[in-house]
């Protein structure tokens, strides 16, 4: 069999240059299916490299399934079935508009993305977080085999206490459980918290898969409006008289959509309510840590029996590196733990011990700092341009990630953001974060993201197409 010559050169390591040559023959059918390939010490003769070079190429080449071997007999090009024609491959997800505005928030999808929900590539540390990744997979303490400490890494946990501490919240470290993400461990906390029929307040607007993984529990829904006075406290009187929630699911500190966080007063009274009506509230303050002087969360002020607090890190370090903790009461803390053990949700060592180091070193300490004031002078920006484009901005911008902005007269956010993903640009349209009529009038907006003359000058084209 012909094996096609290669000219190596200094930009790859030649076994990765045999497995390109090699791979791009057999799929151009230069090397056919089925055919034998020369022996291992005869590839190292014609190719001049030796056998362990030529036995990791062929390695990667089976674990590709491009090649097949067998013992005594060597390597063959294996028979690849037909690859399915595009047109003929389905989307099974849903196609109805909101949907599809939704899908592209939660993945890296359009050159522009004002309506993203994470800090673009460019504003994260990537130096400090692989050298966290670099000193975690080196260091003897991780275990390569086995699963992760049901109830998280000791010393993660630890370092949590003390950030808790930093921030007002004193707690036992049993009290600080691991989950591998923030919604992973509100699923968790629904099912144990929650049963079919109760009723769930949740803010207007709020995160989109707040609904969705509700929805998933059986659990009734009411909302109370989000205002930058906090709430209609009458209002939310009778709410909670009327529905008698058993929880509440909430974020006091730079709220996601619309950036808005509780003053002491507001805290202090809805936590009074909350109180009275026996409602219990999950505090979600997955964003609190880039507000550049954060007011005292909920379960500061009232302590776990009423609130069981949920954060993590995946909007500040990396989406990609995912860990979050729940801090809850004691039984509750211990009810997540075995929840954890019995549904395979215990969180990657790996991911745990890069965090314990980012926090432990100072890494995390110092690239916060200097997302909050970027975010801060970018924000400024960003609210002066939506300004000028028409946009009201009901909340202020206080700092944090995300500016709420309500759109011209007249134009609708659907099909402004449903235009956009035309154009490349992920918009986030106010009707994803509730069912209310008037969110349709409104947009949020990554200030991150935002920060640009290119996402500025493509979002006024797409209002003068709307107009």
């Amino acid at each position: 069999m012909p094996i096609p010559a290669i000219h190596f050169h200094d930009r790859a390591p030649k076994v990765q240059q045999i497995v390109d040559a090699l791979a791009h023959a057999i799929e151009q059918g230069e090397l056919a299916a089925g055919s034998k390939l020369p022996s291992v010490r005869e590839l190292g003769a014609l190719l001049g490299v030796g056998k362990f070079t030529v036995n990791e190429a062929l390695d990667r080449l089976r674990g590709r399934h491009l090649l097949t071997s067998s013992q005594g007999r060597g390597h063959f090009v294996a028979s690849s079935p037909a690859q399915p024609s595009s047109s003929t491959w389905v989307d099974l997800l849903p196609q109805d508009l909101l949907s599809v505005l939704r899908r592209p928030l939660a993945m890296v999808q359009g050159d522009l993305r004002p309506g993203g929900g994470h800090l673009p590539e460019d504003w994260l540390d990537s130096d400090v977080l692989r050298q966290a990744m670099r000193s975690a997979v080196r260091a003897p303490t991780l275990r390569i085999a086995g699963l992760g400490t049901p109830a998280g890494l000791l010393p993660l946990r630890q370092a949590l206490q003390q950030k808790l501490r930093g921030e007002g919240l004193s707690v036992p470290v049993e009290q600080i459980i691991t989950t591998p993400n923030t919604v992973q461990g509100l699923d968790m906390l629904m099912r144990l918290l929650a049963r079919t029929g109760d009723t769930v307040l949740l803010d207007s607007p709020c995160y989109f898969n707040f609904h969705a993984n509700l929805a998933l529990h059986g659990v009734k829904v009411v909302t109370i409006a989000r205002r930058p006075d906090g709430f209609d406290f009458v209002a939310l009187e009778q709410l909670l008289a009327e529905h008698r929630p058993s929880l509440y699911l909430t974020t006091s500190v730079l709220h996601n959509p619309t950036g808005h966080s509780f003053s002491p007063s507001q805290a202090f009274r809805l936590l009074q309510l909350a109180r009275e009506y026996r409602c219990h509230i999950v505090e979600d303050d997955l964003y609190g840590d880039l507000h550049p002087n954060p007011p005292p969360r909920l379960a500061t002020l009232a302590g776990l029996e009423q609130v069981t607090y949920l954060s993590g890190f995946s909007k500040v370090l990396t989406a990609n590196a995912r860990v979050s903790y729940v801090v809850a009461a004691p039984q509750l803390a211990a009810n997540l733990t075995n929840m954890k053990l019995m549904s395979g949700g215990i969180t990657s060592e790996l991911f745990e011990q890069i965090v314990y180091r980012l926090l432990s070193e100072g890494g995390y300490a110092r690239h916060r700092k200097r997302m909050v004031q970027r975010l801060l002078e970018a924000g400024g920006r960003v609210e002066q341009w939506l300004r000028r484009c028409g946009c009201e901005l009901p909340m202020g911008f206080e700092g944090g990630m995300f500016i709420w902005a309500r759109l011209p007269a007249g134009v609708n956010g659907e099909r402004l953001a449903e235009a956009g993903l035309k154009r490349g640009m992920v918009l986030a349209p106010g009707a994803l974060f509730g069912y209310e009529p008037g969110l349709r009038d409104f947009m949020r907006f990554n200030v991150a993201h935002c920060d640009q003359a290119r996402v500025q000058v493509e979002f006024e084209g797409l209002l003068l197409s709307q107009a």
